[in-house]
């Protein structure tokens, strides 16, 4: 099994759970399904994409519970990234951690799975 991570914005995963389907970010509305990363890839596509951006959390699910909407599929450099093919069910989140800004506008992290 594999943990996986998705940066949601907090009022948006709590209508999510409230409505029981968690759509992802405009972003992932507009590429067609929602963007996961790795352990190894989650501060990189953070900094990359959500520098200075407030109120997130970061999900945790296992990849293995996603079945086959979830694809690897090759981004940056050819690295493989989890793309869920549909809509999150938000009983499949293990955890949802609130993502603080430091200092240099970046978000500190928790110690990943």
């Amino acid at each position: 099994m594999t943990t996986i991570y998705h940066m949601a914005d907090k009022d948006s995963w709590n209508r999510a759970i409230a409505g029981g389907l968690y759509r992802g970010t405009e972003n992932d509305v507009n590429d067609g399904f929602i963007h996961f990363s790795t352990k190894d890839t989650v501060v990189e596509s953070a900094a990359k994409h959500r520098t200075g951006v407030e109120n997130l959390l970061l999900l945790s699910v296992e990849s293995d519970e996603m079945g086959e909407a979830l694809v690897w599929e090759p981004a940056r450099a050819g690295v493989l990234f989890p793309h869920l093919y549909g809509a999150l069910d938000p009983t499949k989140v293990i955890s949802a951690v609130e993502l603080l800004l430091g200092a240099d506008n970046l978000h500190v992290f928790p110690e990943l799975v």
